[in-house]
């Protein structure tokens, strides 16, 4: 049978492709504490759900393509309080923050053009950018410094001719750096002096901690014509399942190719764009307890990591993510070898294999892990002490690790 060089292209997810694994371990009667996804256990708001029940209407029509007006509105006011000056016409609403990124690779690369992203990065911006026949190319940061980018003479380095956008997640999945205001200043630059887009995926935007200042690529006004900003309630929110999404822009002539994208597909869910709206009706305090959830939940696992012995990893300052290396030969046979092989009192854990973080065929990755700290402090302590002893009994650990 014929399949399409895009699809051949694609990568399976390494978030969820060893999901069967752990299916098999719940089937064995494994209790599995999953850290290998950004699933939170947080509440989603009452308003989300209030929304919904109050919306009383005889047919559930098509929305507008864009998005809902209310909805549209809801989200420039969210935006302008955080002084990123964003008007109803620069905003269209997507079915969750992944649909906006593939439209933005689809809107700007050709098949052969090329995306310059930090990495590791989030795994599935090698399904976006393969989809639409385009590369990713690897802006290399480490955790012993933190994750910062490296100078602008390395990134331009990594500029040609088919080079379209710079890609940024921030705060950064999966690594949890928060860029400081210098270094988006001088990807604006960048941008600006070799004409491309800055993409801007911002969906942890309220998850900084220890006095980490957010700062947007919202808020730099000469380059707001070419920030794609992408954004999602999935996380915010702790509403993942509602795929609710957007693509900002103050740039009418993208916007106008964009829209061709959303009438394509019609519209997005407008049960899910009601309830939404009623998230971005939730009071400020909610999300201040979040972050202090989260900070706490990082705490308690920063620690606990520290602990193990030959596992190197970098304190994250934003979202809820932490990039570990392990001293082991391969942390996707390790994680196979945890589900299938080891337990403490029928209770097991499992990650994500880091090598899916990187560009596809970079060889990087190999021996780290992928940990969201996502469930409650009791659980990411119980997984900690199952990871410290699965680390010592592998077959496959090797004695000595490079940091």
């Amino acid at each position: 049978m014929f399949f399409s060089d895009r699809i051949k292209a694609m990568q399976t997810s390494p978030i969820r492709r060893l999901l069967p694994y752990a299916d098999e371990a719940k089937k064995a009667g494994k209790k599995v504490y999953h850290l290998n996804i950004g699933q939170p256990d947080i509440k989603t708001p009452d308003e989300y759900f209030d929304a919904v029940r109050n919306f009383k209407i005889e047919t559930i029509a098509y929305a507008e393509s864009q998005g809902r007006t209310e909805l549209r509105d809801a989200i420039v006011a969210y935006y302008q309080s955080w002084g990123i000056p964003y008007e109803r016409n620069d905003v269209y609403i997507t079915n969750g923050g992944s649909e906006a990124l593939m439209f933005a690779v689809m809107a700007i690369c050709n098949p052969g053009d090329e995306l310059l992203v930090p990495a590791p990065f989030y795994a599935n911006y090698n399904a976006f950018a393969q989809a639409s026949l385009a590369k990713l190319t690897p802006i290399t940061t480490k955790a012993e410094n933190g994750f910062r980018l490296p100078s602008a003479e390395l990134i331009e380095k990594l500029i040609n001719s088919r080079t379209r956008a710079i890609w940024i997640s921030n705060p950064g999945n999966p690594t949890g750096v928060v860029y400081t205001a210098a270094e988006l200043e001088m990807l604006a630059s960048i941008a600006k002096k070799h004409d491309l887009y800055l993409i801007a995926d911002e969906v942890y935007r309220e998850f900084t901690y220890d006095g980490q200042k957010f700062t947007s690529l919202g808020h730099m006004g000469d380059v707001l014509d070419r920030v794609i900003m992408v954004d999602s309630v999935s996380k915010r929110f702790s509403a993942c399942g509602a795929r609710v999404g957007c693509v900002a822009i103050k740039n009418k002539e993208f916007m106008g190719q964009m829209l061709k994208l959303c009438q394509a597909r019609l519209c997005v869910s407008t049960l899910e764009q009601v309830g939404a709206t009623g998230l971005y009706k939730t009071a400020k305090t909610y999300l201040d307890e979040v972050n202090k959830e989260y900070k706490s939940r990082r705490d308690t696992l920063y620690q606990a990591l520290k602990g193990m012995d030959g596992v190197v990893c970098e304190e994250p300052k934003g979202a809820f993510y932490v990039m570990v290396k392990m001293p082991v030969d391969d942390a996707e046979k390790f994680i196979i070898w945890m589900l299938q092989n080891y337990d403490v009192n029928g209770e097991t854990t499992m990650g994500a294999p880091g090598a899916g973080f990187y560009a596809a065929d970079s060889g990087l990755g190999k021996s780290e892990m992928r940990v969201a700290y996502v469930l409650k402090k009791e659980d990411i302590v119980k997984s900690m002490t199952i990871l410290k002893g699965a680390l010592e009994a592998y077959p496959g650990r090797v004695e000595a690790i490079k940091a």
